[in-house]
This record gives C-alpha cells, sequence and structure tokens, in this order.
C-alpha cells in the first residue's frame, strides 16, 4: 500500500464525489449549504442516473445538493432551515418529501459510505481457503445468491473477488466492481450457514488491501439501518465518510416497492 495515506483516500473520494454532483471538492469543506446544477458527466460514477432531481451529499461539514432546476428553490429552503445531520433525518425529512411529491419525485435512496482507514485495515483471517477470482471465474456467479457481491445488469464493471471456499464449495465472495476511474467499489455475500465466522470481514479486508495494491480506492455502502452490514465495514477496517440521499420520480419509487 505505499504512498496511500487517509488524506489522499479522502481527497480522491471528494474529487469522485465532486464529479457526480458537478461542484467541486471545495465545495463539500464549506460551512454553509452549496445547491449547485446536476449535469452528465461521462466520468460519474456508472451506475448514477445523471442529471440528478434532487441529491444530497454530506462529508459532515455542510451539505451540497445536486439538483436540476425545477427543484433548486425547494431545496434551497430546506437547507437553510434545517442543519447538514438533520436534513437526512425524520421529521425533517418530511418537510422535503413533501416538496418533492408536489413535482412527482419521492425521496428514494438513503445510504452512508464507507472509506479504509489505514490503521484499521488489515488481513483477517477465516477458517476457510481464500481464492483471488477475476471476470473469467464470474460468470457462472450471477445468480440471487451472489446479488451483493456481484452485478448482473453491469457485469463488464466486476473486475476482481475474492472467495472463501469449504473444499470445493464457495461460501463467501467479496466483489469489486469499477464504478469509476480512481474507485472500486465492495459487495460482500456469506451463505447462511457460513456466517457469524468472520468470513465477510475476512473479505471484504483482503480485496480491500487487493484494491489498494491495484491502485483504486476501495469503497463500501450500506443503509445506516442495515447493522449487519455496517458491523461489517467497521470490522473490515472501514469507516464512514460521507452520507448521500437520491430522489427518484413517484413511478420509480412504486415500481422498487412491487418489487420490480
Amino acid at each position: 500500500m505505499t504512498g496511500w495515506t487517509d488524506q489522499k483516500i479522502l481527497e480522491i473520494a471528494m474529487a469522485q464525489s465532486a464529479v457526480d454532483a458537478g461542484c467541486t471538492p471545495e465545495d463539500f469543506l464549506g460551512a454553509g449549504p452549496v445547491v449547485v446544477t446536476s449535469k452528465v458527466d461521462p466520468r460519474a460514477r456508472k451506475y448514477l442516473e445523471l442529471p440528478f432531481s434532487c441529491d444530497l451529499v454530506s462529508y459532515g461539514n455542510n451539505v451540497v445538493a445536486s439538483v436540476s432546476e425545477p427543484f433548486r428553490a425547494l431545496t434551497e429552503a430546506y437547507l437553510e432551515r434545517f442543519s447538514p445531520a438533520h436534513c437526512f433525518e425524520t421529521p425533517n425529512l418530511h418537510v422535503l418529501n413533501d416538496a418533492l411529491e408536489e413535482l412527482g419525485q419521492r425521496i428514494c435512496f438513503m445510504a452512508e459510505y464507507f472509506l479504509p482507514k489505514l490503521d484499521a485495515l488489515k488481513s483477517l483471517d477465516c477458517p476457510y481457503e481464500y481464492r483471488l477470482l477475476g471476470p473469467s471465474e464470474f460468470a457462472g456467479l450471477y445468480t440471487e445468491t451472489w446479488s451483493n457481491a456481484l452485478c448482473e445488469k453491469r457485469r463488464e464493471l466486476d473486475v476482481l473477488g475474492v472467495g472463501a471456499y469449504d473444499g470445493e464449495t464457495l461460501v463467501g465472495l467479496a466483489g469489486c466492481s469499477a464504478d469509476c476511474g480512481a474507485m472500486w467499489q465492495i459487495g460482500i455475500d456469506v451463505l447462511p450457514r457460513y456466517r457469524r465466522q468472520g468470513v465477510a470481514s475476512a473479505l471484504t479486508s483482503r480485496l480491500a488491501l487487493e484494491i489498494l495494491e491495484r491502485g483504486k480506492v476501495p469503497f463500501y455502502c450500506a443503509a445506516w439501518c442495515n447493522l449487519r452490514s455496517v458491523r461489517n465495514a467497521i470490522r473490515s477496517g472501514f469507516r464512514p465518510a460521507w452520507a448521500e440521499m437520491t430522489a427518484k420520480p413517484l413511478a420509480f419509487v412504486e415500481d422498487m416497492n412491487r418489487g420490480k
């Protein structure tokens, strides 16, 4: 991991968030809210659908909102009314959601993102054999069982994985997708009867180290109510870095609630 520092990792993440939002990295360090116009950028994370109608990001200092013009006024009013931490929680969040619904949108995605903390990141052990996997080994693994580690819709982005094997049976898989130029996102799955043995954290930490060795920044995403996933991030050597919340059209949200 020669050349890496926590500050360099954070700066790379902020630079990527700035690309995604259409702002500058310095905007995340200000004392007050920042509202910018969302735009399409080929350097953005591949799974983002740009331009945003309304997307809020905080690295803890303030909130940066990336919006389409019809949503600017309501977003500015919301950010001026509430403090950064409270903008991402109820009951304040209902104020934004109610205003968005009048324009055919709802809050849809709410997540916390984690970056590795170098003095906490280390190779962890588990009772099973590790194997480093690449795209050629992923072909038969695009099933519901491994749907967090691999993404069938964006197979071309799945670049690296670490599997845990009990004999010849794959029992856990951490995979990463090259979602943008400098950062690869980690996902993890473990078969139910192999959980609570340290498999998830061992695979996640091992994959994070492999990613850093390749000159990329690993990042990890979890809904803040998904305590099992958040605990895995912490055990694996990751720490909270930024929070993000995204609005989507009403029909999109309704389809998700119907399982589509």
